[in-house]
C-alpha cells in the first residue's frame, strides 16, 4: 500500500482555482482501480493551504493513475497557482 500526503499552497488569489481542481481531481480519482482513499483538507489556521492524501494498492495503480488525462489536467492547474509537494509512504 502506498500513501501521498501532497500539500499545496497557493499564490495570491489563486486559492479557489487550485481548491475547485483539487476537488475535481478527488472526485475523477476515487474511481481509479486500485485506488483505496482520496480526498483534500482545507487548512484549519492558514487560509492558503490544502492537503490531499492518497492511499493506492500498489505502485502499478499509481503510476497509471499518474498518467490519466485529469491527473495530468488538473494537477497542472494546481502547479500553476501555487506550490505542490508529495510525500509518499510505503506500507
Amino acid at each position: 500500500m502506498i500513501r501521498l500526503n501532497c500539500f499545496f499552497q497557493a499564490k495570491k488569489g489563486k486559492y479557489q482555482e487550485a481548491l475547485e481542481a483539487a476537488i475535481a481531481l478527488v472526485a475523477k480519482s476515487r474511481l481509479h482501480p486500485g485506488c483505496i482513499a482520496y480526498d483534500a483538507f482545507e487548512s484549519a489556521t492558514r487560509p492558503d493551504i490544502f492537503t490531499i492524501i492518497e492511499t493506492w494498492a500498489d505502485q502499478e495503480s499509481l503510476d497509471a493513475h499518474s498518467r490519466t488525462p485529469e491527473f495530468i489536467e488538473y494537477v497542472g492547474i494546481m502547479q500553476k497557482c501555487g506550490t505542490l509537494s508529495v510525500e509518499a509512504f510505503n506500507k
